[in-house]
């Protein structure tokens, strides 16, 4: 009797454990979720993680609005009004500027060496210093190849054609394009179109050709403009609430990193097998017209950067000490970058 009682209050507490164990998850995210790579990517994610929990967590994507707005994710997840968000930490300049370093960098590394400084040479230790106070775990989850830098209606012969203009840009190519006479503004992706095709904004920079096209740019400006020298690589992050990130034991949150190991992989990999095919039907089917920057153009900009990086230093103790960790890799990298690749 006794050993059947014991059985009997072994199972009843292992099926109280398994019962408490799962949870359901909203990962709400900043993209729709029909929007390539960056909403299919989060899709991917959610996906992934309630298969390889075996259920114990339930992750359910959320598109933009479903629980809170896009660019109110943030706030969200450190909350938790929301579990989990997807995004990249370059959103959130208004919060914590200096996190726009761990999104991308004007003028930055390809992605290798961009992965290389978060794995292996502090961006990952100042990235989890930057969020903790917002009780925000982030885990580096997709990077994607490089971005276009811009749909004009018009034919940009200069930097000088800039000024006037207004201008949806992300990041800190936002303070450079300030530099060049742009007022800038950052819109979430489904809000972009409705305002160049009512004139709200005069142009706009968003991402790659393959979603660059998914989005129908092409349809209100048809001048597109290379290189992003403003996002040479992005990284995007899950962000989890951190209080419920140290309630999941050991073995779950190595799963949940794993499973963004694979992510950056698999996002990397797709982005750099779209673009050849989107630019076809961006010229071909459509007639955009495709220009390249200047030599004297880049200088500009990159002069406007390091001026944005002094003043933004001077400013922002977090923002020079994250940049020093940054330039300091890039500057030791620089050796074995300019030895081991073809340039």
């Amino acid at each position: 009797m006794k050993k059947i009682l014991a059985t009997t209050a072994l199972a009843t507490a292992l099926v109280a454990g398994s019962a408490s164990a799962q949870q359901t998850w909203n990962l709400q995210s900043t993209y729709p979720g029909s929007l390539t790579q960056l909403g299919t990517l989060g899709i991917h994610i959610a996906e992934r993680v309630t298969a390889l929990t075996g259920g114990e967590i339930t992750m359910v994507f959320q598109n933009p609005g479903a629980v809170v707005p896009a660019l109110e994710v943030f706030d969200a997840v450190g909350s938790g009004a929301v579990e989990a968000g997807w995004s990249t930490p370059g959103y959130w300049a208004g919060r914590v500027p200096a996190l726009q370093f761990m999104g991308s960098v004007p003028f930055g590394p390809e992605a290798g060496e961009y992965l290389a400084w978060m794995r292996h040479g502090g961006g990952q230790e100042l990235l989890d210093e930057l969020y903790e106070p917002h009780n925000i775990k982030s885990v580096i989850c997709g990077l994607i190849a490089p971005e276009a830098s811009g749909w004009f209606r018009n034919e940009i012969n200069s930097v000088a054609d800039l000024r006037g203009l207004t201008m949806r840009f992300f990041g800190l190519g936002a303070l450079v394009m300030e530099k060049m006479g742009v007022s800038t503004q950052l819109l979430a992706g489904g809000d972009i179109f409705p305002a160049l095709e009512l004139g709200t904004i005069d142009a706009t920079e968003f991402s790659m050709p393959a979603i660059d096209l998914n989005l129908g740019f092409y349809q209100v400006a048809s001048y597109y403009y290379f290189p992003g020298w403003h996002q040479q690589a992005t990284f995007f992050d899950l962000m989890i609430n951190l209080d419920l990130w140290e309630s999941l034991d050991d073995r779950t949150q190595l799963l949940i990193e794993t499973i963004c190991e694979a992510s950056i992989t698999h996002g990397l990999a797709e982005g750099e097998a779209l673009q050849f095919e989107a630019l076809r039907v961006l010229e071909e089917d459509h007639g955009v017209n495709i220009r390249s920057w200047s030599a004297e153009d880049l200088a500009a900009f990159e002069a406007a950067w390091m001026e944005v990086v002094a003043e933004q230093s001077a400013a922002d103790a977090d923002f020079a000490r994250v940049y020093e960790s940054y330039a300091t890799f890039r500057e030791n990298y620089r050796r074995w970058g300019e030895l081991g690749y073809l340039r």
